[in-house]
C-alpha cells in the first residue's frame, strides 16, 4: 500500500473541514463570492441599462444564435453536475474517481469556452465589435468577464490535478477541491442569469 493510500484511508468523511485552516478558507471564500456577486450585479445593471443603445446597429434579437448558446449552457450545467460527482468521490476517498471527474469537468468547461470564443468571433464578423455601440460594449464586458472566470477556473482545476497527483488526497488538498467546486457552481449560476437576462430577454425583446 502506498503512503498516499495510507493517508487517504485515515481521512475523515469531510476532509476539507478537518483542519482549522480548511474551515477558515471556506469561510473566507464565501466572503470572496459575496464580492464577486456584487461585481457581477454591477455588470448586469450596466447591461440592462445599455442593452437597447445599439447606435443604429445590430440588436440582440438579430444577433444571438439561440442554438449555440443553448448548447454552451448544456455543457456548463453538465460540468456543474460532474463537479458534484468529483466532490462525492473525494468524500468517498476515491482519488482516482475524483481525478477522472475533475478531468471531465475541465473538458466540458473547455468546450464551453471554445463555443464562447467562436460566438465572439462570429459576432465580430457580423459587425458587433466591442466599440460598435453601448450595447456591444456592455455585452462583451459582462459575457467576457464570465468567460475569463471560466478560464481561471480551468487553470485552477489543472493546478489541483497536479497537486493531487504529487501529494495525494489529504487535509491540505481536499479544501482546494472543495473551494474549486464552490467556485464552479458560482460561475454556473452566473451563467444561468446571463442566459436569461442577455440571451432570452434579447430574443424576446
Amino acid at each position: 500500500m502506498s503512503s498516499h493510500s495510507h493517508v487517504e484511508d485515515h481521512l475523515p468523511h469531510e476532509p476539507e473541514r478537518a483542519t482549522l485552516e480548511g474551515r477558515n478558507k471556506i469561510t473566507a471564500f464565501w466572503l470572496f463570492l459575496g464580492g464577486e456577486t456584487v461585481l457581477f450585479g454591477t455588470l448586469f445593471a450596466a447591461y440592462l441599462t445599455l442593452r437597447n443603445e445599439v447606435n443604429g446597429g445590430i440588436t440582440g434579437n438579430e444577433l444571438f444564435s439561440f442554438g449555440l448558446v443553448a448548447l454552451a449552457t448544456a455543457l456548463l450545467l453538465t460540468s456543474s453536475l460532474t463537479s458534484v460527482f468529483a466532490l462525492q468521490a473525494m468524500h468517498a476517498h476515491n482519488k482516482k474517481a475524483l481525478v477522472n471527474w475533475l478531468i471531465v469537468t475541465m473538458l466540458l468547461g473547455l468546450a464551453f469556452l471554445g463555443l464562447e470564443i467562436y460566438e465572439f468571433v462570429h459576432y465580430a464578423h457580423e459587425g458587433h465589435t466591442f466599440t460598435a455601440s453601448a450595447f456591444s460594449t456592455s455585452f462583451y464586458t459582462l459575457v467576457g468577464f464570465h468567460g475569463a472566470h471560466v478560464a481561471f477556473g480551468l487553470l485552477w482545476a489543472a493546478s489541483i490535478l497536479f497537486q493531487l497527483t504529487r501529494r495525494g488526497l489529504n487535509t491540505t488538498t481536499a479544501p482546494k477541491v472543495y473551494l474549486f467546486g464552490m467556485y464552479w457552481h458560482f460561475i454556473d449560476v452566473v451563467w444561468v442569469f446571463i442566459f436569461t437576462v442577455v440571451y432570452l430577454m434579447g430574443k424576446v425583446g
